[in-house]
């Protein structure tokens, strides 16, 4: 095996890199090379969402996914690609060539202290794209000094939101009406983790179809609350408990197949 993994069922506080010291990673370095870092974005949900869901997901799919099988979660990187939604309030986003720039980095970072297998989580499809171009950039970076652990670092993208057993369950429960963002499915995974924001669920008018993203300006003229053909009403806090299980579950195989890979 090339990266061995802990296996044990552990806490969140034990999995959380934030939550160690130094010397504590080199000890878990020892017997796991593996490493969690949730991806995600601060942009608007719609009328109803929160502008943090992509960021609260991805983190909160981590967290099981690293208690499950006992690799380590790096803190959510919480800002992401989300330029064409500038038109709404409090959308804070990285330009591609920055965060590409961040992802990079953080990779090479850990690569410098013998991580071998970056397993990032992500939950923005804006992300998508920078993500790849930054694990080519960071394995072509780690070769060309001669980082120790290049000729063994893998990255990996795993989207959350596009794992075939969360398909199936949003298809399920939502059918066409899950929509393309501020979906029900990622709606609802926020209601079971935050319960103050069950408070600001309410019935929306039909949304717009999805359609093509140009600017923020042209964004906001075609669907001009945030949704993408999405019903997040239909979402509910069991729902989302049910999907962060599945999603949890479906993650935590591809991680451990990920760590055996040579």
């Amino acid at each position: 095996m090339s990266a061995a993994f802990p296996g044990q069922v552990q806490s969140k506080e034990e999995i959380r890199l934030a939550l160690r010291s130094w010397p504590e990673v080199d000890d878990y370095l020892q017997i796991c090379k593996g490493v969690i870092l949730p991806l995600g974005s601060t942009e608007q949900h719609g009328p109803t969402g929160a502008i943090g869901t992509d960021a609260l997901t991805a983190e909160a799919v981590a967290l099981e996914v690293g208690c499950r099988t006992g690799v380590l979660v790096a803190p959510v990187q919480s800002f992401g690609m989300a330029e064409h939604h500038l038109g709404f309030a409090g959308t804070m986003s990285l330009q591609p060539a920055t965060l590409l720039g961040v992802m990079h980095d953080l990779v090479l970072s850990l690569a410098r202290h013998g991580f071998e297998r970056v397993f990032v989580i992500n939950g923005h499809g804006g992300n998508i794209a920078t993500s790849k171009a930054a694990f080519a950039q960071a394995h072509a970076s780690a070769a060309s000094r001669g980082l120790p652990v290049a000729p063994k670092l893998r990255c990996r993208l795993a989207n959350w939101f596009m794992a075939g057993p969360v398909m199936r369950q949003a298809r399920d429960l939502y059918g066409n009406k899950e929509g393309h963002h501020a979906t029900p499915s990622e709606i609802a995974v926020t209601l079971a983790m935050e319960p103050s924001l069950q408070s600001k669920q309410r019935d929306l008018p039909d949304p717009a179809p999805a359609g093509p993203i140009h600017s923020p300006e042209d964004f906001r003229r075609r669907h001009p609350d945030g949704r993408m053909g999405s019903h997040p009403s239909l979402a509910t806090a069991q729902h989302g408990t049910s999907l962060l299980e599945t999603a949890a579950s479906a993650l935590s195989e591809d991680l451990r197949r990920f760590l055996s890979e040579p």
